[in-house]
């Protein structure tokens, strides 16, 4: 039972990890970047794939159990791809009408900037969920 909690918490942290290897993140190791929620591969998908995969090893894909955890999987992915990312686009649209009224320093003061980027692109899911199916698939045969 304990590989349904430790694997899941193993796929997001060596996503995370990855992270900050990958030049194109634009990442420096420091805490604030190991819980960053873009950029590629995708923390997220990687520890919900590698839940749904090992409760379906676990338990089987007939279970109540792997039923929940999928359909909470295609929320968390369709957040992490629409949602979160449209959120980005705003956040990127307002810090520019915040800069072009720089002469106010009321909006500097009140209005810190926003993040931009908080979603992931198909492919950064796609390889976040790489991570958690293997994590969870080696895991299940090799522990």
């Amino acid at each position: 039972m304990y590989l349904i909690i430790v694997l899941p918490l193993i796929a997001g942290l060596l996503a995370q990890i990855i992270k900050l290897f990958i030049k194109s993140n634009g990442k420096k190791f420091s805490l604030e970047n190991l819980v960053a929620y873009s950029g590629m591969p995708s923390g997220h998908s990687a520890m919900i794939i590698s839940l749904v995969t090992i409760i379906g090893l676990e338990e089987s894909v007939n279970s109540p159990l792997f039923a929940i955890s999928f359909i909470l999987a295609v929320i968390v992915i369709r957040d992490a791809l629409g949602f979160r990312r449209y959120l980005g686009q705003h956040g990127k649209t307002l810090n520019i009408l915040v800069k072009d009224l720089e002469d106010d320093k009321v909006l500097d003061q009140n209005y810190p900037r926003l993040l931009e980027k908080i979603g992931h692109t198909p492919i950064q899911v796609l390889a976040g969920a790489l991570i958690g199916f293997l994590v969870s698939f080696l895991g299940f045969f090799l522990l």
